[in-house]
């Protein structure tokens, strides 16, 4: 009774509004993917924002080099962070404004402050007054809430699995275009070396997927995740000759591509194990 009248109350009293705000990016000298700080902060930004909706897009580059190519620079910068956008289930809108600039613009003294991408976005807020309390359900659910209650799982299928059978792994999240494991999934990967030490007769093969992508020659980033996974159980100890690894891209999806919504996403970017031997 109390959970309906917290319930009726928000909807009541909260109120809507859409804002317009811009996340800066930075990178380093000629190069087209974000520096290590600026991978940090958009991955962040990413858990925060699930509202939002990018509007404009605009790339930049410092004064070295001449115009043109500065303009196709920016651009690549732009498509870089479009392609992140929607690997990581961020609206765009149909309308949105992509612009690169060569030389074309107000330079900032600081080279490093030009080698940019500057995105504008929308985001609906609920703005709940101080007076009215909102019970947890209406909280995010965090990376960290989600790899725990994988990794409570995780030997509980390798138990039920036989030879030939796949495990789907989720929530086993990588930085922005690179192969590095966040800090939250790394429980996972302790989780799956801890399951290959108890079972020492277990020789698996480690599938990389991603989603969003309808590039079927585009695997490199899959082979990539799926390899780092198997050197992080050798560097543990596991001899390699019981591990193999595969990247597959975009192209045994769950669900056709491209997705629909954030769960079909979700569900195709995933990383899978084979079970090659079991005892």
């Amino acid at each position: 009774m109390m959970r309906n009248y917290l319930l009726c109350l928000f909807y009541l009293f909260s109120v809507t509004v859409f804002s317009q705000n811009k996340l800066e990016v930075f990178f380093d000298f000629n190069k087209d993917v974000p520096n290590e700080l600026s991978q940090i902060k958009i991955n962040q930004w990413v858990l925060e924002h699930k509202n939002a909706e990018i509007i404009r897009v605009l790339g930049y580059c410092d004064s070295v080099d001449d115009s043109e190519y500065n303009k196709e620079l920016a651009m690549r910068r732009i498509n870089t962070m479009i392609t992140f956008f929607k690997d990581n289930a961020v609206k765009i809108s149909d309308k949105v404004e992509l612009k690169a600039f060569g030389k074309d613009f107000d330079y900032s003294k600081n080279q490093s402050e030009n080698r940019k991408v500057v995105v504008f976005y929308t985001e609906v807020e609920v703005i709940i007054p101080k007076d009215v309390t909102v019970e947890s359900d209406f909280q995010l659910t965090q990376l960290s809430t989600l790899v725990a209650e994988e990794k409570s799982t995780l030997a509980s299928k390798f138990d039920k699995a036989k030879k030939g059978d796949l495990i789907r792994i989720n929530n086993i999240s990588f930085y922005f275009n690179s192969e590095k494991v966040m800090q939250q999934s790394e429980p996972i990967l302790e989780e799956l070396y801890q399951i290959m030490v108890a079972n020492p007769k277990l020789r698996i093969e480690i599938h990389g997927h991603i989603c969003c992508n309808p590039n079927p020659n585009d695997t490199k980033l899959s082979y990539r995740r799926a390899l780092v996974i198997l050197k992080y159980l050798t560097k543990k100890g596991i001899p390699v000759n019981r591990m193999n690894f595969k990247g597959y891209g975009s192209n045994d999806p769950i669900y056709r591509l491209p997705e629909r919504n954030e769960k079909e996403r979700a569900a195709n970017r995933r990383v899978e194990i084979l079970i090659v031997a079991k005892q």
